[in-house]
């Protein structure tokens, strides 16, 4: 039972099912979310339109002809039983997978709890659905840029921060800067933004980017680099708090801006938070070198999820060259212990490295301290990438579209996907506006944390009317009167709110008649009040 669809999970299968292809006695089942794997290297192409959306996507099924895959959620994982509880999903009722060896492959997260807010307002990126999330994003952004008159909100809508100065960062904040800057100007279609409007912001800790990943002089490199393509690098810094109106760094700076995208360090995946018994190494399962997971009866694990030893006695870095190797030995040592046979040792320590940098430019680090960079390691990068495709037509298919892009503009088409409704969380730092008098009113405020004061402009001046806690909520007046804002509520403190759209509100409302005489009643009380300070 194989857990998990990328790099490590999709080649175990691959293995196992060569291995029982030359006779060995083995079933091999494999659950993802997803029933494609991503390829994970060239989600910065999607960012940037150099290939299609589907184009870093192999169906499963397709991989894997003799697996049994279930694309179901993962609700839990019993290891004393050895079973694997999946979601339902369409069918009425959960299903119980039971297993005899169980391989855990469920990667890692992007690390929102790195910093208040980040869950509730940055961009994680991580999947295929982050990239065109991001996308998709950014193309509004253009478009809502291309009409605001008004420069201070101008020049937030315009201002793009990215966290974390890894290779996904470094990638991430390259290729949406060229896309970017390529869109607009005289050259783009939008023409009415000017090139020097757009700012890419690379928000990172250390003193170069890319300088845990690569030696000294590719790290420069790539700094220079992202410098020389218009990406401000703010170096030294940790962003520590996101809100609907910016990014909070550490120094104490703030930037101002709608789009923030997060590729802080990774965290656990929730199942492996609550899975107990095995032993740990930070939060990745502690494997030997033969894949098995200590603590564990038939468990085994690789990729992000694990800290296995390489033979020069370093753990093994989270990338998709040692995932596919690890994958091939486990595979091996999975049969092994089925048949009685002697297990392999994990003992590949890697062919290098390399990142893509935008603009045709990239670095790569090779065996024996051989380092590249510029255009002949972006051809390095697209070139070995290209040939791990796996799959010939996904080969052909990236071919013909990086063709294309070398001849043809991108084409900023918007996916409108539609809006997730519901109530969702949102994070505000001291003295941010949470919505200001005069405002259309879309949403009700439930505090859960902090204080925010209400304010109202009396013979113009703007004053304290009000301060509200924890357990109550405002914004309820707008919306019962179809109207705008009759006051501003701004954070008092740090503040987390429950916010419940319009339409939400109207579903409850309309649905249950005391619900609207309380929130009825609470408004007039506070709409008599506010008439009596005027008075």
């Amino acid at each position: 039972m194989i857990l998990g669809g990328g790099f490590g999970g999709v080649y175990t299968a691959i293995y196992l099912e060569r291995l029982i292809a030359k006779g060995a006695p083995l079933e091999v089942a494999l659950v993802n979310r997803e029933n494609y794997m991503v390829f994970q290297p060239m989600l910065g192409e999607v960012i940037a339109g150099d290939v299609g959306i589907t184009d870093t996507v192999s169906p499963l099924r397709q991989l894997l002809k003799r697996t049994e895959v279930w694309v179901k959620e993962i609700e839990g994982i019993d290891l004393e039983q050895k079973t694997v509880t999946l979601g339902a999903g369409f069918s009425p009722r959960k299903h119980t997978l039971e297993y005899d060896h169980l391989v855990l492959a469920l990667g890692s997260t992007t690390g929102a709890k790195a910093g208040k807010g980040l869950a509730e307002h940055a961009l994680p990126f991580k999947t295929l659905a982050d990239a065109v999330a991001i996308r998709n994003h950014a193309i509004g952004v253009l478009e809502q840029g291309s009409v605001l008159k008004d420069e201070t909100q101008r020049k937030a809508m315009l201002t793009f921060v990215v966290a974390g100065g890894g290779f996904s960062g470094t990638e991430a904040a390259a290729s949406l800067n060229g896309f970017l800057r390529g869109a607009v100007g005289q050259g783009g279609d939008y023409r009415t933004i000017a090139e020097h409007e757009v700012r890419v912001v690379l928000v990172h800790s250390g003193k170069r980017v890319l300088e845990r990943e690569l030696t000294y002089g590719l790290a420069d490199y790539a700094t220079k680099t992202l410098r020389e393509q218009g990406v401000e690098l703010l170096l030294g810094e940790r962003l520590v708090a996101a809100s609907p109106h910016g990014a909070t760094l550490g120094s104490g700076l703030k930037v101002e801006t709608k789009t923030l995208i997060s590729t802080v360090p990774s965290a656990p995946n929730p199942l492996l938070e609550r899975l107990s018994g095995l032993d740990r190494s930070g939060w990745r399962i502690r494997c030997d070198e033969t894949l098995k997971a200590g603590g564990g009866d038939g468990v085994w694990a690789l990729g992000d999820c694990a800290e296995v030893p390489m033979a020069n006695g370093q753990a093994s870095p989270p990338t998709a060259q040692h995932a596919i190797r690890q994958a091939k030995v486990l595979a091996a040592n999975i049969a092994a212990a089925q048949q009685g046979g002697r297990p392999r040792k994990f003992t590949f320590t890697g062919l290098g490295k390399l990142g893509a940098l935008g603009h045709r430019r990239a670095v790569a680090e090779l065996p024996g301290k051989i380092t590249v960079e510029g255009p002949l390691a972006w051809a390095m990068w697209r070139g070995i990438y290209w040939s791990k495709l796996p799959g010939a037509s996904r080969k052909a298919k990236v071919a013909a579209s990086w063709l294309a892009d070398l001849a043809l503009p991108a084409h900023p088409v918007q996916l409108n996907l539609g809006e997730t409704r519901g109530p969702r969380q949102a994070h505000y730092e001291p003295n941010e506006t949470v919505f200001a008098e005069g405002d259309a009113g879309e949403s009700l405020y439930m505090i859960l944390a902090g204080k925010v004061e209400v304010r109202k402009l009396t013979a113009g001046e703007d004053s304290k009317i009000g301060e509200l806690g924890p357990g109550e909520y405002f914004g309820e007046m707008a919306l019962l009167g179809e109207g705008s804002r009759s006051a501003s509520a701004v954070a008092a403190s740090p503040l987390d709110v429950l916010v419940l759209p319009r339409s939400d509100f109207a579903a409850l409302t309309d649905g249950m008649a005391e619900l609207r005489s309380s929130f009825e009643g609470i408004a007039r009380t506070r709409a008599e009040a506010d008439a009596a300070r005027e008075n």
